[in-house]
């Protein structure tokens, strides 16, 4: 028999369940709209012969779309320069936000300051730093090579160089992101336990040792998390190619995401933009999972 108590418990249950799927059912029918829906359509329309100039889709062509990329020079060219960019840019930014972390955690003067000053360039928008570097790096009116010629150095073509382009892309990016990979380190090292560092003293082990056996050990969640973050935001970068260098000299600093927004509004062959995007949308999904059974394997070990 079911008493009256648990019967108005359950049924309260039930009303919170209700109320709940009340609130989150708009976010739910919102994201489905605004992602998934697109996401779906762009995977049908890379299997098909769509294209701005005959907008319908007239015929289904398989893998042609994905093949015709896989055979395209330019399409590996702008996979390799997005490779060598994500990879350098998170590397870096890991390496000095490390240091910056370590330099930050101590108690130092002004430490309000630095962290103010850390975050200026986090908060601006990828456009508006992307104009302020190509005006600074400007080969002739730039306030770069004004001051490196107080020096004695001669002008530096900072944007049409094929060589060393995509270093500077590399540099504005890390000067704009790097903050991001600071704080969140730092809010790691802050949080870790004090115990490992006190027994370590006890121990008598120096600073390198202290490093390398504590600190980063312990901190490895934290590291795969941030670097996890900055990847895909690495992947993504758009706005800083377009305005900077629009994917040149030559097709040296093409990324994939310039080299679709090019296939789409340039060629108009939307249907190969789609198979591209959704290859890079794969590359993405093959590091992230890489990187979640890496933290799977430290929360494990």
């Amino acid at each position: 028999m079911i008493k009256k108590d648990d019967y108005s418990f359950n049924s309260l249950q039930k009303n919170e369940k209700l109320t709940g799927m009340l609130f989150i059912g708009p976010t739910i029918l919102g994201l489905v709209a605004i992602i998934l829906i697109p996401l779906l359509y762009s995977l049908v329309i890379s299997f098909s012969d769509y294209n701005f100039i005959h907008p319908v889709i007239s015929s289904f062509v398989g893998f042609q779309n994905f093949l015709k990329a896989f055979s395209d020079q330019y399409f590996w060219n702008s996979l390799w320069v997005t490779i060598e960019f994500v990879v350098v840019v998170v590397g870096l930014e890991l390496l000095l936000g490390f240091m910056i972390a370590m330099l930050l955690n101590r108690d130092i003067k002004l430490k309000g300051l630095y962290y103010a000053i850390l975050t200026i360039p986090m908060v601006m928008s990828p456009i508006a730093v992307s104009l302020i570097w190509k005006m600074l790096l400007h080969q002739e009116l730039g306030i770069v090579n004004y001051v490196l010629s107080s020096f004695g150095i001669g002008s530096v073509n900072w944007l049409g160089s094929t060589h060393g382009t995509l270093l500077t892309l590399i540099l504005v990016d890390i000067w704009h992101q790097i903050s991001f990979m600071i704080l969140v380190l730092l809010a790691g090292l802050v949080s870790l336990p004090l115990e490992p560092y006190q027994a370590a003293k006890i121990d008598g082990a120096n600073a390198l040792q202290i490093l390398f056996k504590i600190t980063i050990p312990l901190m490895k969640p934290v590291i795969a998390t941030v670097v996890l973050i900055r990847t895909i935001m690495a992947f993504r970068t758009y706005d800083l190619v377009y305005i900077m260098t629009k994917g040149g000299p030559g097709v040296s600093t093409d990324v994939l995401s310039y080299f679709i927004y090019k296939k789409t509004f340039m060629s108009l062959d939307l249907a190969q933009a789609s198979a591209i995007s959704w290859v890079l949308l794969l590359l993405v999904l093959l590091v992230v999972f890489g990187l979640f059974r890496y933290l799977e394997s430290e929360e494990t070990a």
